[in-house]
């Protein structure tokens, strides 16, 4: 075997043991869901757009939906949500960050909210909202999809 190919075979190695932890980090990006259950949620997708696309067949969360910016990324960055919901966007950053949609059944902009700062807005059409911080929007790009 090659040094490389044993080098690659390392790093797989060591990124397959990493899947599936169960550790549990106590972080506020928690999402309020009225769905209950305790299946992990199947992975988004990037579109041909650059934005995170929620999965086809994710959990549709309800209530109030936390959103986290954080180390200049937004966790999730792609959430599907029933007509109703309220998103809350926080600041856990020390530089400031704005919630701004892009495209979809519902337009809203926040002003520039600095760290612990919030915003939220409740969804009230179904669609696809795009949506990103326009202060850093090579790497802030979010995804909403509201059902009813």
């Amino acid at each position: 075997m090659t040094r490389a190919s044993v080098a690659l075979t390392a790093c797989s190695l060591l990124l397959l043991a990493g899947c599936g932890s169960s550790s549990n980090s106590s972080s506020s990006s928690a999402v309020t869901s009225s769905s209950g259950g305790s299946g992990a949620a199947p992975a988004p997708t990037t579109t041909d757009s650059g934005t995170t696309a929620p999965a086809a067949s994710g959990p549709v969360k309800s209530g109030v939906v936390q959103i986290s910016y954080k180390e200049i990324a937004i966790n999730p960055a792609a959430v599907k949500v029933k007509v109703g919901t309220t998103l809350k966007w926080t600041n856990f950053d020390s530089v400031e960050h704005n919630v701004t949609s892009e495209s979809g059944p519902q337009q809203f902009a926040s002003k520039d909210f600095g760290e612990k700062g919030t915003f939220e807005v409740k969804v009230t059409k179904p669609g696809l909202i795009k949506y990103q911080c326009t202060i850093h929007p090579a790497s802030m790009n979010g995804t909403i999809e509201v059902v009813k």
